[in-house]
């Protein structure tokens, strides 16, 4: 549910349908920028912004339900190559949009100078947890960035679920995330973060008037990735230098708890072609 001090800030924007959120500001080879905000601190920026944002509305709903499962290696080739910033790095991951029931294979390359590239199938709802039917994607994807992961085939590792507000500012073409609702499960491992939000910028280069706005209130880019930062937060062997001060700062009172009764565990199959 949106909070609903959220919820109102929402309300007075100006509503931008699908195809012309898509139309103006695709952005698939963009700059993100990533911070994390307080959830009460929220309508503030929403009201600051409203001058120049439009906000992503679908039949009169401002805020979408989101599933991604995050697929790796045994070794975790995909959170290794982030965790010791590779300068060639990767993700593969399906995302659903549950209220829609629309579902994504997705491949991010993140490149030099921060670039993000993203390759994307439509894919099966049904099939979000295997690669099964999208090896050939993926495999293609990866070798076109010139990628190819060591370690064995990948297989589903982390679920992370949210629910995100998009916005478009027409002026620079550039799209605005929100994310709320924060949560993480690693097989029987879960945790949540209620009271944040993720605020991503998506530019082609320059900032953003968002950038600008936080900026001016002390607020600075972060490093954390749903992937990343959420399986270190679960399973505290991992490397985590680079979101070190993220986890120490916005996940040390993340509510962590094991699920009460039995899950099906991500890591016990493995595919059996994709890498």
């Amino acid at each position: 549910m949106t909070p609903p001090p959220l919820a109102s800030a929402l309300a007075d924007l100006s509503p931008v349908g699908l195809a012309e959120l898509i139309d103006r500001a695709a952005l698939q080879s963009r700059v993100d920028r990533k911070y994390v905000v307080a959830l009460d601190e929220l309508p503030h920026l929403l009201d600051r912004v409203a001058p120049y944002a439009r906000v992503l509305d679908i039949d009169g709903a401002r805020a979408f339900r989101y599933e991604s499962v995050y697929f790796d290696t045994p070794c975790l080739a995909s959170y290794h190559s982030a965790a010791y910033r590779r300068r060639r790095r990767f993700k593969v991951r399906t995302r659903t949009y549950l209220d829609s029931a629309e579902c994504w294979l997705e491949v991010k390359i993140s490149g030099a100078r921060g670039r993000i590239t993203k390759h994307r199938l439509p894919y099966r709802p049904e099939d979000r947890r295997t690669l099964r039917p999208g090896c050939g994607f993926v495999d293609e994807a990866l070798v076109r960035e010139s990628i190819r992961p060591a370690g064995g085939p990948l297989a589903p590792v982390l679920v992370t679920g949210y629910r995100r507000t998009t916005l478009l500012l027409s002026a620079t073409a550039s799209r605005i995330t929100i994310d709320t609702d924060l949560r993480w499960q690693d097989g029987d491992r879960r945790l949540g973060l209620p009271t944040v939000a993720v605020v991503e910028t998506k530019t082609s280069s320059a900032a953003s008037p968002v950038d600008r706005m936080l900026w001016q209130r002390g607020t600075r880019p972060v490093r954390i990735s749903k992937y990343a930062t959420g399986l270190a937060a679960l399973r505290p062997d991992l490397p985590d230098v680079p979101w070190r001060r993220t986890l120490r700062r916005h996940f040390h009172d993340a509510t962590a708890s094991v699920a009460s009764t039995p899950t099906t565990t991500l890591r016990t199959e493995q595919e059996t072609s994709c890498v």
